[in-house]
This record gives C-alpha cells, sequence and structure tokens, in this order.
C-alpha cells in the first residue's frame, strides 16, 4: 500500500506537464486534475509560471546521474516547499500539504510535482526516464514491474525494433 500520494501521483503529473507541447489554461487545468489535484482553475499567469517551471523538471528527467537528479530537486524543493501540515478538503481524507497553506496554485503545483519527484528519486532513482527513441523527448515514470523501462510508449519502441530489424536485414 502507497500512502504518500506526493510519490506516485505527483511526480507522474511532473511527467505530464514536462511532455505537454502547448500550455493553456484549460490543457494545465486538465492535466492536473487528471493527476489527482483538486484545482477548479488556472489563469494564464498561472499557466504561464507552471511552464517556466516544468523545464526545470525536464531536467530531472534528463540525466541519469543519481548525484545530479538529487541536486537538481534539492534546488527544486528549497524553492516550493514549505512547513507540511495536514489538510482535508472536498471530502477527502485527511492528507499532508507541502506548500503554504493558502498558496497560489502555482505553489501547489511546485510542491505537488517537486516532492512526487523526490519520493520518486528516493525510493528508485532509475524510474524517472525519457525515451530512449531518437528524436522523442517525452519522459515517463517507469512503473513497469521491473523496471526497464526505455520508451515513452510501445509506438516509439516499435519503431526502433522494426529500423535495428531493417538494419539487420539489409547489414
Amino acid at each position: 500500500m502507497h500512502f504518500n500520494p506526493y510519490g506516485g501521483p505527483g511526480a507522474q503529473a511532473a511527467a505530464a506537464l514536462v511532455n505537454l507541447q502547448d500550455m493553456p489554461p484549460e490543457v494545465v487545468l486538465a492535466t492536473l486534475r487528471d493527476h489527482g489535484m483538486a484545482v477548479t482553475a488556472v489563469s494564464p499567469s498561472d499557466a504561464s509560471a507552471i511552464a517556466a517551471w516544468r523545464l526545470r523538471l525536464r531536467e530531472v528527467f534528463a540525466t541519469s546521474d543519481v548525484d545530479a537528479r538529487v541536486e537538481l530537486l534539492n534546488r527544486l524543493l528549497a524553492d516550493s516547499a514549505s512547513a507540511p501540515y495536514i489538510s482535508r478538503h472536498d471530502g477527502r481524507p485527511p492528507h499532508l500539504h507541502y506548500h503554504v497553506s493558502g498558496g497560489s496554485i502555482v505553489d501547489r503545483v511546485r510542491a505537488y510535482t517537486a516532492g512526487g519527484l523526490a519520493h520518486l528519486v528516493c525510493e528508485d532513482p532509475a524510474r524517472a526516464g525519457s525515451c530512449d527513441r531518437l528524436g522523442c523527448d517525452t519522459v515517463f515514470v517507469d512503473t513497469s514491474r521491473n523496471g526497464r523501462r526505455r520508451f515513452c510508449s510501445t509506438r516509439c519502441a516499435t519503431r526502433v525494433y522494426v529500423a535495428d530489424h531493417r538494419q539487420r536485414q539489409t547489414g
């Protein structure tokens, strides 16, 4: 049983934000809600600030060096964390929040994503990845059983495997 919501959904939200191509407020809102955040609105300025934050999140996925990931995450946590507190909202059971009570949506997103990635890296640093297909910059949280995921999707994996097969046939 996984009790800490920052470890799973927070890391998944970080990956989803990094993978967004366009960041209009309605897309950011839908993405946050899809990943467990009780958010009712995202303003254009909020979306812009979250877009800037996602560039910092991408750096965590871009490196496979554990020490570099830890350093990047410590900086993200320093820029996002506050004293944790227990919250009960929207009919949910009591749970911890790592952002300032009453803080902005941007503060909440920063705390949620940085905290999620921090828990992920502490549990298994290799589970934050980026697609191995040349030209694909999609990132992911590896939730596979064996933790050896290399591609963002079956489509990217198939493209690489088919290209490798064709090369072997002609070589």
